[in-house]
């Protein structure tokens, strides 16, 4: 199969809600339709030709430090693993960090799982680019939705608001 990137302004409806709001005011920001079933980054990459240095992935993590559970996306390319309790716990200043539960990522992103991206996310969220990511000219995330992909500059993901970019991974 082959991607049809097309303008992600184009076609609203293939983002969830909170992704189409955010790259309202973006440029440079494309999709494609892709099979749902095929979302996960390693069945998307081999089956569309993408490699895997060419695809980034969306971790949300959560945290707690003084009864208070704060959360974080992280970018990572799909070769790479986020340093959850070494890099991004110690950044952010949390005495224990994890992956957050499926359902509660959904439900606090407004995206599906498979989907989640860094637009659109709560404002008050930290977006932790590693630098690797942010090095790309293109590269492939998530859309919000199991049934498209985007294509973005590392640029773009590292100027969204509360963006850092760190060497995320370990």
């Amino acid at each position: 199969m082959t991607l049809h990137w097309v303008s992600a302004r184009e076609r609203a409806d293939l983002l969830a809600e909170p992704v189409a709001q955010a790259v309202g005011g973006l440029d440079g920001v494309e999709v494609a339709e892709i099979d749902p079933e095929l979302a996960d980054t390693a069945e998307f990459c081999a089956r569309y030709g993408v490699a895997l240095d060419e695809s980034a992935n969306c971790v949300i993590v959560a945290g707690r430090r003084g009864g208070e559970t704060r959360y974080a996306a992280c970018m990572v390319l799909a070769t790479m693993r986020v340093d959850v309790n070494g890099v991004v716990r110690k950044h952010l200043d949390l005495r224990k960090a994890s992956f957050a539960p499926m359902a509660e990522a959904v439900e606090l992103t407004g995206m599906e799982y498979g989907g989640i991206t860094p637009l659109g996310l709560p404002a008050d969220w930290p977006i932790l680019v590693d630098a690797n990511v942010a090095e790309h000219s293109k590269v492939v995330i998530g859309s919000g939705l199991r049934r498209s992909k985007l294509a973005v500059s590392g640029a773009t993901l590292a100027g969204l608001k509360g963006a850092e970019v760190l060497s995320l991974a370990n």
